[in-house]
């Protein structure tokens, strides 16, 4: 059978838990016998530091220093090797307030295409800048089979991901590209996620609680994978991501979704503040309604 590397893109929310959640799904891959490569893209390139524990150089740098001579680059100049066998990149960006995060993510990808590392990876995975959706930040999508998006049970976090699915629906006129679905991430309720997605039909691939040492594994420069080597206690949370991990390998289905205009969005999750359901506690509505404040 040829080789056929599974590219995926994940998206959400800036401060949502993105970076690490990607970091946690690299590793579930390769503990399932997959050759990874992560690519970050976001400017910040802090993408791979739970892998690598520290900030590895950007290909925007290196390939600044070779003044854009590609046959100058080697794969060592750019490529580093993380936690579990990972490989890492980082896009880097342009200087604050100048440039286009996008066509950094472009120039990436042509290198990475010129060294032929995307032929010899079995999963590629893009972690990418939510937040801005604008047809630069919307690259990696070009090359990805599955689109992955990191939300929480909030209004800002959803407001995004319904961005970031119309997205996916702008590309998959033109690519085959799916929406694998939503990861929930640091929340014990989905009730407004269950709101969204009934609106907007499209998977919840799992849904993580708050986990305090998921916070500290970003601190400490570690995946949970690594920090389990020592604390079997988190053997249960590594089985989050290895769950995650085997429906993508399993190659779903996945959706282009339909995702909701900006106002009807609006109204559907701000009804929900303002009008929760029957039985909720009292405490939680006051909580909704200083959110919506």
């Amino acid at each position: 059978m040829d080789h056929q590397t599974l590219k995926l893109s994940v998206y959400g929310k800036g401060g949502i838990g993105k970076s690490t959640t990607s970091c946690n799904i690299s590793v579930a891959l390769a503990k399932r016998g997959r050759k990874v490569l992560q690519i970050g893209c976001d400017p910040k390139h802090d993408s791979t530091f739970t892998l690598t524990g520290f900030l590895i150089p950007t290909i925007i740098d290196t390939l600044q220093e070779k003044d854009f001579h590609y046959e100058n680059v080697w794969a060592d100049d750019v490529i580093y090797k993380g936690y579990g066998g990972v490989h890492c990149v980082e896009a880097g960006g342009p200087p604050a307030g100048a440039g286009c995060g996008g066509y950094v993510v472009g120039e990436t990808v042509k290198l990475l295409k010129e060294l032929n590392a995307f032929d010899e990876y079995d999963v590629i995975l893009f972690d990418v800048l939510g937040d801005v959706v604008c047809g630069g930040f919307a690259a990696p999508l070009n090359y990805s089979d599955y689109c992955l998006i990191v939300t929480d049970n909030g209004f800002d976090a959803l407001f995004a991901a319904n961005r970031i699915a119309a997205s996916v629906r702008e590309k998959a006129r033109t690519h085959p590209l799916r929406l694998a679905g939503l990861i929930g991430n640091r929340t014990s309720k989905r009730d407004l996620i269950d709101k969204y997605i009934e609106h907007v039909p499209m998977p919840v691939l799992e849904i993580l609680p708050l986990i305090e040492d998921i916070r500290i594994s970003r601190v400490k420069g570690k995946t949970v994978f690594e920090m389990a080597e020592t604390d079997p206690a988190l053997d249960p949370v590594c089985q989050y991501y290895l769950n995650i991990a085997d429906q993508i390998l399993a190659r779903p289905e996945g959706v282009v979704p339909k995702d909701a205009a900006d106002r009807e969005l609006f109204s559907l999750l701000s009804d929900f503040y303002l009008n929760p359901p029957e039985g909720a506690p009292q405490q939680e509505k006051e909580e909704m309604d200083l959110m919506m404040v």
